[in-house]
């Protein structure tokens, strides 16, 4: 399209403009400018426009005759259109205001043409005038009303939006844009399935949609909705039908203003109520309950059953009414005082009317619940019949002392409650603290494992391959394997906190492996600790893992040293406990059941309360730099929950600590298998026919398991996942052992075990990870009694498994 196309669409457009003003009156006068000799030509209807005489349009007129007239705020533009139609030439258009012959401006628009000559000069300049005052002024409301309305819609609370038929949003306030989670230009012209998360969240709220503009009627309902930060909350919705100018439903306008805290609060209401009314029909009083902005009083059953008023509901006038004369004013006065002032309780003797027409003698006492300002809003309160008691006063004076004990005692129990709710959050807080931590320490062992599995394989090779050729070098291998396997320890104590360690228990008498670590703690602990050991007879049997459970004790034993440096008594006792609902009180987070304990205690410093507090984390030492790893007690810990456990630290400054572990008691068979063979060496076999079929995602383990695997003269094959691995499996039939990594990406060991188990039944597999079975299983990914070998592993103890399984009868 080129400049002249251009110029034509635009006079195009200017000529049917002018005919429609004409058709609509709307032209108010035309005008031809001489420019060259500066002479304004114009008729009767510009000049009366322009607010000039009508003699000025048959006269000489210039230019800034005109301008003058035009409103001050305009000029400068005018001035500068013109200014840019005579340098141009060609189409001319403007819009500005201009001062009529009553003093009023209005909006015109000066439609034109510019002529130039050959030297593009301007020689005339001829146009006409529109008005378009109203036209102005209908844009202008509805400009102002588009802004009244999206500062409505914005300033609006909650969620404001508006959907056309399809359930496609028109607009929406700043509500909206938090509750989608994107910026409104990407969610106007989208529906809620398209913008939502949850699937059935979006299809709820589109079906109330589609009714509410099929019904055409207005709904107000409560809603669940889901926040794209996780967030829920509950929302107040209200949804129109929205009309256009016909009445026609063309879509639907709502709002929702979120009501979490008010559904919290209505359901902890409703949780004070319930307990209020069975409280209420628990007590032999007459329970009432004033609602002061009214005077309306709920009555329980006990006034009738006292009192004979066969009554739910009255008045506070009633009451009044039905109080002794001689008491009257008395109570009113009383009550009121306490209402109307800063107290909170109130109480007085008094005589009340039974519907029988005699009198009783009633203890009445009640509370205020005032609102945030003070105000008072209810009162609460009991009538007790004193009738039988007033006819002896030491009865009397007996019965007020049980009141009062009875009100202490309530108290007691609130602060107790308060307490052991207390409590339990703390623990709750401290539980959860401990399982993220565990969580970090658990994927931590699992990487370090992977590591040391590159580290000790390789060592266990060269140990191999140089037998006692070099000594030297024999004697650095051996520092490097020992500081690999001190690592591997480590990441067993990691494990073990984080309840991830791989346990064998069986069935275990605490009391004999207690006596059978005698020597081994007295060496321990020196001569400077005494240490006594006080075994229960009778004592249960337990399940557990005997190891890990001298390990337990070994620690703990320790940590008592170190807490009496200059000397003292260490006492290990064992014994049955059975906690019980009435003996809870005396093992603070234990659930009911029969336990065995083993309780350490020491006369060392003790530990105050925020180290008690921490004790159990990981890396958390009172010790110097260097004297301690932080773990031992948090192995302990994580041994204990691991064998569904329970421990407890009480300790006192100065005094000395004791640890009490509880450990389930053991109700099976006690049946103790012995040490199991070590199977058939690496030697046996015809390895030339057992292919070995290697799966593992990481280079380096995969590489140091081929070559372990070919030291010990089978042949391998090896594949970095599943999909290489089954190709392998489909192309060599005799491949006899699948040995494979459990942890990989897109398709883990298990998965591939199951498909290459599918194809091939009676295939052997042997799984290998750096987490321990214990998590495996607990997570779902290992089933019980698959075959294992952790990592890392020594090259004589893969050998053994490997050669066991391959013995096994298919």
């Amino acid at each position: 399209m080129n400049p002249s196309d251009s110029t034509d669409s635009h006079a195009e457009r200017d000529t049917e403009r002018v005919k429609m003003a004409l058709a609509a009156g709307a032209i108010i006068g035309t005008w031809f400018w001489d420019v060259a000799h500066d002479q304004v030509t114009i008729d009767d209807a510009l000049a009366s426009a322009f607010g000039l005489e009508p003699t000025a349009a048959r006269g000489d007129l210039r230019l800034d005759a005109l301008v003058a007239e035009v409103h001050p705020d305009d000029r400068a533009g005018l001035q500068a259109a013109i200014a840019d139609a005579l340098r141009n030439g060609g189409r001319y258009a403007h819009q500005y205001r201009t001062r009529g012959s009553d003093g009023q401006y209005r909006w015109i628009e000066a439609i034109g043409w510019v002529d130039l000559d050959a030297d593009g000069k301007a020689v005339n300049f001829p146009g006409v005038l529109i008005d378009i005052h109203d036209r102005r002024r209908i844009q202008a409301e509805r400009d102002q009303a588009q802004t009244l309305l999206r500062s409505f819609v914005e300033a609006a609370p909650g969620v404001v939006y508006a959907k056309d038929r399809q359930g496609r949003i028109l607009i929406g306030n700043r509500g909206t844009t938090d509750l989608i989670g994107v910026p409104p230009e990407q969610y106007v012209g989208r529906t809620d399935a398209e913008l939502l998360s949850d699937p059935a969240q979006a299809a709820a709220v589109m079906r109330t949609d589609e009714r509410v503009m099929s019904s055409g009627q207005t709904e107000q309902l409560e809603e669940e909705v889901s926040f794209p930060d996780g967030r829920r909350a509950y929302w107040l919705s209200t949804k129109a039908p929205l009309r256009d100018a016909e009445g026609n439903i063309v879509g639907l306008v709502g709002t929702s203003l979120d009501i979490t805290d008010r559904k919290a609060a209505e359901a902890r209401h409703l949780e004070v109520e319930e307990r209020y009314r069975l409280a209420a029909r628990a007590t032999n009083d007459a329970i009432w309950d004033w609602r002061i902005s009214d005077g309306q009083v709920i009555w329980n059953e006990a006034l009738a059953t006292l009192f004979g008023h066969a009554l739910s509901e009255t008045s506070a006038q009633w009451w009044l009414d039905h109080i002794h004369p001689d008491d009257r004013e008395r109570v009113e006065h009383g009550i009121h005082a306490v209402i109307y002032s800063d107290q909170t309780t109130w109480s007085e003797e008094y005589r009340f009317l039974r519907a029988d027409g005699s009198h009783a003698a009633v203890l009445d006492r009640g509370a205020v619940l005032r609102g945030a300002g003070g105000e008072p809003l209810r009162m609460i309160g009991a009538m007790l019949d004193l009738s039988g008691r007033k006819a002896a006063e030491a009865a009397l004076a007996d019965r007020e002392q049980r009141l009062q004990e009875l009100n202490e005692h309530l108290e007691s129990r609130v602060l107790e409650e308060v307490a052991e709710r207390s409590r339990v959050e703390d623990a709750l807080r401290q539980s959860q603290k401990m399982e993220a931590v565990g969580q970090l320490t658990g994927g931590i062992a699992h990487d370090f494992n992977n590591m040391l599995t590159t580290i000790m394989g390789p060592l266990d090779l060269l140990d191999t391959r140089l037998g006692d050729s070099d000594p030297r070098t024999k004697r650095y291998i051996d520092m490097a394997l020992d500081g690999a396997r001190r690592a591997a320890q480590l990441t067993q104590r990691l494990l073990a906190f984080s309840r991830r360690q791989p346990l064998q228990p069986v069935p275990v008498d605490a009391n004999r492996l207690v006596a059978g670590m005698s020597d081994l703690l007295a060496h321990s602990l020196g001569r400077s600790v005494r240490l006594e050991t006080a075994l229960a007879e009778g004592l249960w049997w337990i399940h557990a893992d005997a190891n890990q459970l001298e390990n337990v004790i070994l620690n703990l034993a320790v940590n008592a040293r170190d807490a009496m440096p200059g000397g003292g008594r260490l006492a290990v006792e064992t014994g049955n406990c059975e906690v019980s609902p009435a003996s809870a009180a005396d093992h603070p987070g234990v659930p009911a059941g029969q336990y065995v304990t083993v309780v350490v205690s020491d006369t060392g410093t003790g530990m105050p309360p925020e180290v008690i507090a921490k004790a159990f984390e990981p890396f958390f030492t009172t010790k110097q730099v260097g004297q301690g790893t932080g773990l031992g007690l948090s192995q302990v810990y994580g041994f204990v929950k691991q064998s569904s456990g329970h421990v407890k630290i009480c300790s006192t400054v100065g005094q000395g600590t004791t640890v009490r572990v509880y450990l389930p008691r053991h109700t099976g068979p006690i049946d103790v298998p012995g040490a199991a063979g070590a199977g058939a060496g690496p030697g046996g076999g015809a390895k030339d026919r057992e292919l070995i079929l290697i799966v593992e995602d990481e280079p380096a383990v995969r590489q140091l398991s081929i070559d372990v695997l070919t030291e010990l003269g089978y042949p391998v094959l090896a594949a970095d996942g599943a999909a290489a691995a089954l190709k392998l499996i489909d192309a060599h039939p005799d491949i006899a052992l699948l040995f494979t990594d459990v942890v990989m990406p897109e398709v883990n060991g298990r998965e591939l075990a199951d498909e290459a188990l599918r194809r091939r039944p009676a295939l052997k597999v042997l799984f290998t990870s750096g987490y321990s079975r214990n998590a495996l299983e607990h997570d779902g990914v290992l089933a019980p009694g698959v075959q294992l070998i952790g990592k890392p592993y020594a090259l004589d103890a893969l050998a053994t498994r490997v050669r066991a399984m391959l013995g096994e009868p298919g």
